[in-house]
């Protein structure tokens, strides 16, 4: 079940988030993402609209999306991996906005495909000032 993120949530969602961060962007050093735990926790979930992925009362995978446009996350438990939960999670949202758009490191090969199996098109490459590394802009219409 899809629903929305109520504030006794975040403790898991942020579980997922730094363990499948990490696991995800394996070419970026786990200190960074680290450094960066409580910039999402106080600042980018609060602000975005977070619907998270909900088996048997167990939060398996979460998508949030900032000014009903921007997909500024999409995790999903490292050990629910596979089993179709982001697709349901992108699915949801695409039904719900109308035009969609996201970054993507371009290293993160296995999430640039699944956006572009998703019906996202590459529109810019840039490099993320935060990080250093390359980016993909990705908009679906």
């Amino acid at each position: 079940m899809i629903r929305n993120m109520e504030n006794k949530d975040i403790d898991k969602i942020m579980d997922i988030w730094i363990k499948s961060t990490i696991k995800a962007h394996d070419f970026i050093s786990k200190e960074y993402w680290e450094g960066n735990y409580n910039t999402v926790k106080n600042e980018y979930i609060p602000i975005s609209e977070t619907f998270v992925y909900e088996d048997q009362g167990d939060i398996k995978g979460f998508i949030s999306v900032i000014d009903k446009a921007f997909i500024g996350s999409l995790f999903v438990d490292i050990d629910a991996q596979g089993n179709g939960i982001g697709k349901s999670l992108i699915n949801y949202i695409v039904n719900k906005y109308k035009k969609l758009n996201l970054s993507v490191y371009k290293d993160n090969k296995k999430s640039v495909e699944f956006y572009i199996n998703r019906g996202f098109k590459i529109i810019k490459e840039e490099v993320n000032e935060d990080s250093g590394y390359k980016e993909y802009m990705m908009e679906k219409l």
